[in-house]
């Protein structure tokens, strides 16, 4: 278990758009629970910065996702730009103001999880360290405020050894920190006869391929995760649920680890740089295997142990993959999975963080673990789960789904 730390009181900036809870919005929502409950458990006093409606369970305070009142002239002034941009951009700015006036002295560490550009850019103003974990390649919006900062105030972590690589010009010195999960969370289970896939129902994510893969290999497979993407999903998904293709739907944590655990491999088809690649962690610790391209920080993650590793839209070497993998012994598999991603590990690697960033500050071995809380809990909290009209991106190489577009009016929801 993680070494305890009475009163080590922690700020948890995740995305104003999306609460904490079940069923997770994306990878980034179930990391921050993760590391919320592991902090929790270490004895840590947690609060969070998410939209309303985080799970209770965690045993979190609040801090207030402030929603953006304008007036009658603002809202139809000629430069108003989307709703959705003015709202992310209202809850950060209130948020950061808030934590460098009197609120930042509530905390002895203030943990950055959003891919908002004001968190880093007003760093400098705080008076507690602060920690930014990246969980996406680069962004301009990111990278301007890291240049545009006077001085530097946050330190950096990578989800990944490949995500550290993609920020090093950026983001200078970044210390790796792989994700993990609860191994109480993602039980051994025993197999089945299907595939799984799961996640964000998303181009980027390409679940026709792995449809098409399993289809090639002659074995069923299950769908789980939201739609983040109607047109995708009716254009290249909907036509595919034929015979023994079938789509759970956007299921909760339990539902989805007893689909997991009773599924012969696990299909992991990303066609951008998965920056880690939650999934694949969660898939194995149940003890399915998986097979995944290799794209981004996948390969990291993957051995001969647990799957396989095949080109980035090679269906046919998935296909062939998935026929192998479901003789792997699964408690070979989810032993892997203990090693290289647990939640215990990646919440200690953090502490010890939290710690140097804390020794760095005060120029002295850490004497506020002995802090009694002072109990800042913002009411009201009034955000709402705001989702942005899709607007067009890069174009991303999609195979078999020409012209596809990267779609990330909701960016937090990265895995």
């Amino acid at each position: 278990m993680t070494t305890a730390v009475p009163g080590l009181r922690v700020a948890l900036i995740a995305s104003n758009r999306y609460p904490i809870r079940q069923p997770f919005a994306g990878g980034l929502e179930a990391h921050v629970c993760q590391l919320a409950r592991g902090l929790a458990e270490a004895g840590c006093q947690v609060t969070l910065f998410a939209a309303a409606g985080s799970d209770p369970a965690l045993g979190c305070g609040t801090l207030e996702v402030r929603p953006l009142g304008l007036s009658e002239a603002a809202r139809h002034d000629v430069s108003m730009p989307p709703a959705a941009f003015m709202a992310d951009h209202h809850a950060y700015l209130s948020l950061m103001l808030g934590l460098a006036g009197s609120a930042g002295a509530d905390f002895d560490i203030i943990h950055n999880h959003s891919l908002h550009y004001l968190p880093v850019a007003m760093a400098p103003t705080l008076r507690t360290p602060m920690l930014t974990t990246v969980h996406t390649p680069p962004t301009p919006w990111l990278e301007s405020a890291i240049d545009a900062a006077v001085s530097t105030g946050t330190r950096f972590a990578a989800v990944s050894g490949h995500t550290a690589a993609a920020w090093k010009d950026v983001a200078g010195q970044i210390t790796v920190v792989p994700n993990g999960v609860d191994s109480r969370q993602w039980p051994l289970g025993p197999g089945g006869k299907s595939l799984v896939w799961f996640g964000r129902i998303t181009a980027e994510k390409a679940p026709h391929l792995a449809i098409d893969a399993a289809r090639r290999a002659g074995l069923p497979l299950v769908l789980a995760g939201p739609v983040c993407d109607d047109g995708y999903f009716a254009r290249h998904v909907r036509p595919r649920l034929l015979g023994d293709i079938g789509y759970a739907g956007h299921v909760d944590h339990d539902r989805l680890a007893d689909l997991v655990g009773n599924s012969a491999a696990a299909l992991v088809t990303p066609a951008w740089d998965e920056p880690y690649g939650l999934v694949v962690a969660e898939a194995m610790m149940c003890g399915t295997p998986v097979v995944a391209f290799d794209r981004g920080g996948v390969p990291e993650v993957v051995d001969d142990r647990s799957g396989r590793i095949v080109a980035a839209g090679d269906v046919d070497a998935m296909a062939a993959a998935a026929r192998e993998v479901i003789l792997l012994p699964r408690e070979q598999v989810r032993a892997h999975a203990i090693a290289h991603c647990s939640a215990t590990a990646m919440v200690a690697t953090y502490l010890d963080m939290y710690r140097q960033m804390i020794d760095d500050t005060t120029g002295m071995p850490d004497d506020r673990l002995l802090h009694s809380p002072r109990g800042f809990r913002a009411s009201g909290a009034g955000g709402q789960c705001l989702r942005g009209d899709a607007s067009p991106g890069d174009g991303l190489d999609v195979p078999g789904y020409p012209g596809a577009t990267s779609v990330f009016g909701d960016r937090e929801a990265t895995a």
